[in-house]
């Protein structure tokens, strides 16, 4: 019996140990200076077309046209 209380004790422990090296290396190469960098640039990108958009509704609203029209 305490043959296989060792041995299951000795699975959980390498189970546990695989999982918190794969998640630690998965986190390390997920996370990238060039990643940040990226998705700073995607926000901008995305910021600028709403301020743009926010714009040209502002201005057929003031002009007194419907956006269809």
């Amino acid at each position: 019996m305490t043959t296989v209380l060792v041995f299951l004790g000795a699975v959980v422990a390498l189970t546990v140990a695989v999982f918190v090296v794969v998640g630690w290396r998965d986190r390390r190469r997920s996370t990238s200076a060039e990643d940040a960098a990226a998705a700073r640039a995607a926000t901008s990108v995305q910021e600028r077309y709403a301020a743009e958009r926010h714009g040209v509704q502002g201005e057929v609203w003031r002009s007194g046209q419907t956006p269809n029209g």
